[in-house]
């Protein structure tokens, strides 16, 4: 009776060690999941993080927001959150302070945010936004078009979105950029860069700079959770514009001798 009794309590404790064990090294990994999330985001706990907001640009108030904006947002707090970081929020006109101390999500193209023009000239020249009258809009990277498709009930349509990760050097915090060329192609890039993270981070790492063209495929159906990624555009992205040839220099014409004015022997 005794043996039994000493088999049954031994067993329960090899289960509990096992269940122990087992939890332990869950935890552990789940810390360390966190850590390179925190790392990858640039956003480590009791930190700040910036969250620049666009403008709706199809409201006549300066201060509305897409409904897919707001979200996109929400979406990018609870991230935030999960770090231990705090967000703060920001109005694209009214941010006023430089790079690398706070991690930074900036959303919106440069026709609704003024801090995306900013970090496009200063990081990404080779990309240009096209808004030409009559035209349905393209984003040109390189020698590359991304042309928006309107979405109608009839037709599928697609639109694209920038989706970029910028080092600011000297071991700053990131900025993440967010630029499509509709409300509903941020909240889609904003939802690939959630689900996609550990992928991300095993490609380019913790650090550097990338960016990407993503297709956002029949939101008016979808939504934002169908997303493709078209191609990895850093080098076309990253690479100054090419420079204009210079002219040639116009020959100067040979002068003509004027009759009766050589000299004489």
């Amino acid at each position: 009776m005794r043996d039994m009794v000493l088999n049954i309590v031994l067993g329960l404790l090899t289960s509990a060690i096992g269940a122990g064990a087992g939890w332990l090294a869950q935890s552990l990994r789940r810390r360390r999941r966190l850590e390179r999330t925190r790392a990858f985001f640039g956003m480590p706990v009791g930190t700040e993080c910036l969250l620049v907001v666009n403008r709706h640009s199809g409201s006549p108030k300066a201060t509305s927001v897409h409904r897919d904006d707001v979200s996109a947002l929400m979406e990018l707090a609870v991230l935030v959150n999960a770090c231990g970081a705090r967000p703060e929020v920001v109005a694209h006109d009214e941010v006023r302070q430089g790079l690398g101390n706070k991690a930074e999500f900036c959303l919106g193209g440069p026709s609704s945010n003024e801090r995306t023009v900013a970090h496009l000239n200063w990081r990404l020249p080779g990309v240009r936004f096209s808004y030409l009258s009559g035209t349905p809009g393209a984003i040109l990277v390189g020698d590359r078009e991304f042309v928006l498709e309107r979405s109608t009930e009839d037709v599928p349509g697609h639109s694209y979105v920038l989706l970029a990760r910028l080092d600011t050097g000297s071991g700053g915090r990131p900025v993440f950029l967010i630029a499509g060329q509709v409300a509903i192609a941020n909240h889609a890039a904003v939802r690939h860069l959630l689900a996609n993270q550990r992928e991300l981070m095993g490609r380019y790492g913790t650090h550097g700079t990338f960016a990407l063209m993503l297709r956002v495929v029949n939101p008016v159906k979808y939504g934002p959770d169908v997303v493709e990624l078209v191609a990895d555009v850093t080098t076309a992205a990253t690479a100054p514009p090419a420079a204009a040839p210079v002219p040639a220099p116009t020959p100067a014409p040979a002068s003509t001798p004027v009759p009766g004015s050589g000299s004489t022997a």
